[in-house]
């Protein structure tokens, strides 16, 4: 993918070597409607984690910490999407929208999304959370923080680690999906539909320019992330 970035195409596909050039990344928005996909997919993945770190991590607090009627059924059903193909959930997802009477597009994508990756975000807090020594936070509290200080004081830079990564993969879950986005998209097209329509006429080298730009932003990111946690230790 880097690699084909720098090709200097000649044709309709991107398959073989044909010279090194850098105009693509001159011309990385040429095309309007892939750069509209492009701005669709960020849009919807940045929300996406947003609301499900957000939900996901005080639902795993919650399954953690206290003992509630219902706990055990709450625990099946956080992981049901995980275990569910997604052909069978775009498919479910695509029927409630319509028995609902919901328009398609930019919003059933995002509840879409948030449905699915809320399950990961769950799993991955709950595995920092557990073990969890609440005694830290009690004796926070001893001291005379209040519980919203000493969760943010105490709790949070511990199950932070687990949150960030959780984040991390709510986002890469978002802006790669395809199955469950094609049934409930609607008029609005994103960057990986954008792709797999381009396929069968020859996708640009700029897509592989934008491939690039969200991989190293990855890398950079999860490096930025390991060297706080060795600062912080």
């Amino acid at each position: 993918m880097i690699l084909f970035g720098f090709n200097d195409l000649k044709g309709r596909f991107n398959f073989t070597w044909q010279g090194f050039t850098l105009r693509h990344y001159r011309e990385l928005f040429v095309f309007r409607d892939l750069t509209v996909a492009l701005k669709n997919s960020l849009l919807i993945a940045g929300v996406t984690t947003f609301v499900a770190t957000a939900l996901g991590t005080m639902i795993a607090l919650a399954l953690t910490r206290h003992r509630f009627r219902g706990r055990a059924p709450t625990n099946m059903f956080i992981f049901l999407p995980m275990a569910t193909p997604e052909v069978v959930l775009g498919a479910s997802l695509l029927s409630l929208f319509l028995t609902f009477g919901t328009a398609r597009g930019l919003i059933t994508i995002l509840v879409a999304h948030v449905m699915f990756t809320i399950s990961f975000v769950v799993v991955t807090v709950k595995a920092r959370t557990h073990g969890f020594n609440k005694e830290w936070e009690e004796a926070a509290k001893d001291l005379g923080a209040n519980p919203w200080v000493a969760f943010w004081k105490v709790t949070f830079p511990l199950i932070f680690p687990g949150v960030l990564a959780a984040a991390s993969l709510a986002f890469a879950l978002s802006i790669d999906d395809y199955v469950v986005t094609t049934f409930v998209s609607g008029p609005t097209t994103t960057f990986p539909l954008w792709v797999f329509g381009a396929s069968r006429f020859g996708v640009p080298p700029q897509v592989n320019v934008m491939g690039t730009i969200i991989f190293v932003a990855g890398v950079l990111l999860a490096l930025g992330t390991v060297a706080l946690q060795r600062r912080r230790t």
